[in-house]
């Protein structure tokens, strides 16, 4: 291939990376149409954008049906807000108070409950280990006699 790469102004991908993010939330496919840019390079920006910290879902569906990360990477942009600051967060992004802090929620439980697992499966485990050294007890005692 030869160079044929068209050079993108940061502000001209800044705006684009915006019509990403929400209230927008434009769909890649339907960017990539009216911008005449490969789907290749915004999924590239997307990506950029997200390990930034900056929510892009960009799949023009509503914000249920957004990614784990693009809700987790909104309750850590508004972890420490006030009200106030949630509130007008909230206004621009088309988002509702209530949303984040449902998503808020579920990232806060996320570890507690793997912490929980952890401790049933050791429990479990020890009592299959308990187990296997009485069998082992049990099968030496039958070999001796």
């Amino acid at each position: 291939m030869t160079g044929n790469r068209v050079r993108y102004s940061k502000e001209q991908k800044e705006a684009i990376v915006k019509r990403m993010m929400p209230p927008n939330n434009e769909s890649v496919k339907q960017i990539a149409k009216e911008e005449n840019i490969t789907e290749v390079t915004l999924y590239k920006w997307r990506k950029e954008a997200r390990a930034a910290g900056v929510a892009t879902p960009g799949n023009g569906q509503t914000s249920h049906k957004w990614s784990s990360q693009d809700k987790f990477l909104i309750v850590m942009e508004t972890f420490a807000m006030n009200e106030v600051d949630l509130v007008e967060y909230c206004r621009k992004k088309g988002l509702y108070r209530e949303q984040i802090e449902a998503w808020k929620s579920v990232c806060l439980k996320a570890n507690g409950q793997a912490f929980d697992q952890a401790k049933q499966l050791n429990g479990a485990l020890k009592e299959e280990q308990k187990r296997a050294k009485q069998l082992e007890k049990d099968l030496q005692k039958k070999e001796k006699h």
